[in-house]
């Protein structure tokens, strides 16, 4: 892969409210500009072009993929289209930045990861939890020994929400269910502090719908360390994680994937309590 000395040139694939999110976070980027959309019609298209100032706008997403003078493409479709998105855009030479869920299951991004790795191209998971400066400040105290080593990690995320079977929530035919929508936070987050999992037990609660209305997962890692884990789309739970070591534990308090604040506490000494916070949140 070649260093690109000139602006990042993107493209859009998808006019939601998370590709309106990305196409405003963008104009912060100093070496990255927007030029292109893809809508699967030219009306949303356009309408996404006119209002956050894109140059090209196209009525599917294969016009995009194609266009020679964007280098990396942002997929921001539903979690059924990522894989079919991403292979398209990696077929036609565009690097991918994909959001969350990455795809459906393992064997999607077997397929993702070769292609990727065949015609030389970056390709990434959107996990932005991992670039905001509190989870950087916290890894950084972690790996410094601050609270010595880590030997398990709590971390939820749930919600309460009216059973509606037809919305992305509850869907399967839409990937529907607590695990792909909210449980990649919880582990995102112990894959970030402590790596691959060497053994995985999980529990869910298969609504009628047939997906996971709750769910929960214990994860070991080497050395021992263990993750304790839950996402739910019917129980309003504390959105917070907690990090244990030998010497003391982190507590994030609130909304962990997009923490501003989080108390350090280093045995039973009064907690140091860190705020950072960030553009567009």
């Amino acid at each position: 892969m070649k260093p690109i000395t000139r602006p990042i040139r993107w493209g859009i694939l998808g006019t939601g409210a998370i590709a309106a999110a990305f196409a405003k976070a963008l104009r912060q980027v100093t070496d990255a500009t927007l030029i292109a959309v893809g809508s699967r019609g030219q009306a949303t298209a356009d309408t996404f072009a006119q209002h956050y100032d894109v140059d090209r706008a196209y009525a599917s997403y294969s016009e995009l993929a194609n266009d020679p003078n964007v280098d990396v493409v942002y997929i921001a479709t539903p979690h059924t289209a990522h894989f079919e998105n991403t292979m398209l855009c990696l077929g036609a030479g565009k690097h991918v930045l994909c959001e969350k869920p990455f795809a459906l299951n393992s064997a999607q991004i077997e397929q993702m990861v070769t292609l990727a790795k065949r015609n030389g191209l970056f390709l990434m998971e959107a996990m932005w939890m991992r670039f905001i400066p509190l989870i950087i400040d916290l890894r950084r105290r972690i790996e410094a020994g601050d609270i010595g080593e880590v030997r398990m990690i709590q971390a939820d995320f749930g919600f309460r929400v009216p059973l509606n079977p037809q919305s992305r929530l509850f869907n399967p035919e839409l990937a529907g269910g607590a695990l792909l929508d909210i449980g990649i936070y919880p582990l995102a987050f112990s894959a970030l502090l402590l790596g691959k999992p060497t053994e995985v037990t999980s529990l869910a609660n298969i609504g009628t719908t047939g997906v996971d209305e709750q769910s929960a997962y214990v994860l070991m890692h080497d050395g021992g360390a263990l993750s304790v884990l839950a996402s739910s789309l019917r129980t309003q739970t504390s959105m917070s994680a907690l990090v244990y070591g030998t010497r003391g534990r982190i507590h994030l308090p609130k909304q962990f994937w997009r923490a501003k604040e989080m108390l350090v506490y280093r045995n039973e000494m009064e907690p140091e309590h860190i705020q950072l916070s960030y553009a567009g949140n």
